[in-house]
C-alpha cells in the first residue's frame, strides 16, 4: 500500500480506517483528528475526483458545521453564485423561472471544489491512500483485520464506510446492495463543457417525456455543466464502463431537441464524466461491531433531494463527536450516533421522495402541466413553500458542541488541545 500523505498518528491513538475520499470521508477524518484519533482514508480512485454537479448547503446546521471546520470562507470564495433557473422550450425560449433558493440554498459549490477544500483541510493530519480499496473485513475482540485490492493487509481499531451509494464497506459488513438501495427510477449524467450559451450564473432546463436536459454555468461563467436525467428501471450496467454509459445516453437523447445533440457531442470530449442511478439507502442500523457507515453509504437521500452533502457533513460531525464523547467506546458511540441522526436523516430522505417523477414526467400531458405550473408558481401564495420546507428539514437537528463536552478545543491551526 502506497501512502500519499504520512499520518501523524501515535500508537496510543485509536486508529480508524475510512473508505471513501469524497465528502463524508474527509469530513469525518477532520473531526476524528480534532478529537485525538488517527484517521486513514483509502480511496479507489487514483486521485481526488474532479467535476461533478453543484451541491448546496442551507440552514444553520449545515453552516455551523462548515464554520466549526474553518472552511466556510473557502467555500464562500468557491461558491457558484447561481441565480434562478429557467425551463425552456425546444427553441430555447424561457417558459418559466424557478427561484435560486429552491436550487442553491444558502451556499452552492461544485462537488469537485468541495472535495478539494476538504482534502486541503485534512491532508496534513490524515493518511491518504489513493488507488486502492478494501476487499475484506475480519473483526476480532481487539480490532479489524483489513485486506486491500493492492496494498498489504493492516489492522485498525475501527472501520467506517464513507464510500457512497454503492458502498463496498456496506456490502462486506452488512450484505448485498439490493437489500438497502432503493432505485428511484431515474439515471443521471453530469460533465463539464463549454459555456457556449453564454449563461450568466444561471441555467436552462428542457423537459420531454421521460427525459430532462440541463445546462448551468460554473466557475464564474467560464464553463458549464451538462446534465442528463432519464427515467428507467434499474439497468445491468458496469458503473465503470464509461463508453457504454455514453452510448446509452446517445441512444436515449439523440434527436431529443434543444441542446441535446450538441451536448452529446461535447460529452465525448469532456474532462470529467459522472453517470449513476438515482437511489436512496434505507437501513435499520448503520453499524455492526466495529464497522459503521456515514453519509450516502448509510442514509443516501438521493441526489434529487438537495440534502446529500449537508447530511453527510452533519453525520460525520456527529459520528466523530460521539466517538470522542464515548472515549473511543464504539458500542456506546455508534448507538448514540444513530439516536442523534436517525430522525434527521429520515427527514432529509423525505425531501427526495417523489422528486424523480417531477424531474422526468413520463407523459406529454404531465410535461405540459408542470411547465404551466412553474410559469404561474411565482404568483401563487405558497410560492416559497418548497424552499421553506427544505430549510426547515435541513435545520431539524440540534448539534452538540463536542469540543466543549469532551474537554478539547481547537487552536486556530486546528490542533487538539487538552483543557
Amino acid at each position: 500500500m502506497t501512502n500519499t500523505t504520512a499520518g501523524t498518528a501515535a500508537a496510543r491513538k485509536t486508529t480508524v480506517l475510512i473508505s471513501g475520499a469524497s465528502v463524508a470521508g474527509p469530513a469525518l477524518a477532520y473531526w476524528l483528528h480534532r478529537h485525538g484519533f488517527a484517521p486513514t482514508i483509502v480511496e479507489r480512485a487514483p486521485a481526488l475526483r474532479e467535476g461533478g454537479y453543484a451541491v448546496d448547503f442551507r440552514g444553520e446546521a449545515h453552516l455551523t458545521v462548515l464554520r466549526r471546520m474553518g472552511i466556510l470562507d473557502a467555500l464562500e470564495a468557491a461558491r457558484t453564485g447561481t441565480g434562478s433557473m429557467s425551463y425552456v422550450n425546444g427553441a430555447g425560449k424561457p417558459l418559466a423561472k424557478l427561484p435560486a433558493d429552491l436550487f442553491a440554498g444558502d451556499l452552492e459549490v461544485l462537488r469537485g471544489d468541495l472535495a478539494r477544500i476538504l482534502y486541503d483541510a485534512t491532508k496534513e493530519n490524515t493518511e491518504y491512500v489513493f488507488g486502492d480499496s478494501v476487499t475484506s473485513l475480519a473483526e476480532d475482540a481487539d480490532g479489524v483485520h483489513v485486506t486491500f485490492e493492492r496494498g498489504a493487509p493492516r489492522r485498525f481499531d475501527l472501520v467506517v464506510g464513507a464510500d457512497g451509494l454503492h458502498s463496498r464497506t456496506r456490502s462486506l459488513a452488512f450484505g448485498p446492495e439490493e437489500r438497502y438501495v432503493k432505485h428511484l427510477g431515474v439515471y443521471c449524467a453530469v460533465f463539464t463543457t463549454a459555456n457556449h450559451l453564454g449563461l450568466d450564473r444561471t441555467g436552462h432546463t428542457y423537459v420531454t417525456p421521460g427525459r430532462m436536459v440541463a445546462m448551468y454555468s460554473a466557475r464564474g461563467n467560464t464553463e458549464a455543466k451538462g446534465v442528463f436525467y432519464f427515467g428507467s428501471p434499474l439497468l445491468d450496467l458496469d458503473r465503470r464502463d464509461v463508453t457504454r454509459q455514453q452510448a446509452l445516453l446517445t441512444e436515449r437523447f439523440a434527436g431529443n431537441g434543444w441542446q441535446s445533440d450538441h451536448l452529446l457531442e461535447r460529452m465525448r470530449h469532456a474532462p470529467d464524466f459522472y453517470f449513476d442511478s438515482v437511489g436512496q439507502v434505507r437501513m435499520d442500523s448503520w453499524s455492526r461491531g466495529r464497522v459503521a457507515l456515514v453519509g450516502d453509504a448509510a442514509y443516501c437521500p438521493s441526489s434529487l433531494s438537495g440534502m446529500g452533502s449537508g447530511l453527510a457533513l452533519v453525520g460525520a460531525y456527529v459520528l466523530a463527536g460521539e466517538l470522542a464523547a464515548a472515549r473511543g467506546d464504539h458500542r456506546t458511540a455508534f448507538a448514540a450516533y444513530e439516536r442523534e441522526m436517525r430522525a434527521y436523516a429520515e427527514g432529509c430522505q423525505k425531501m427526495g421522495d417523489g422528486v424523480a417523477k417531477m424531474m422526468v414526467p413520463r407523459s406529454r400531458l404531465l410535461v405540459a402541466l408542470l411547465n404551466r405550473y412553474y410559469k404561474v408558481m411565482p404568483y401563487l401564495p405558497g410560492k416559497d413553500m418548497a424552499a421553506r420546507i427544505a430549510r426547515k428539514t435541513a435545520e431539524n437537528i440540534t448539534l452538540r458542541d463536542y469540543a466543549t463536552q469532551t474537554g478539547t478545543r481547537p487552536t486556530a491551526a486546528g490542533i487538539r488541545v487538552d483543557n
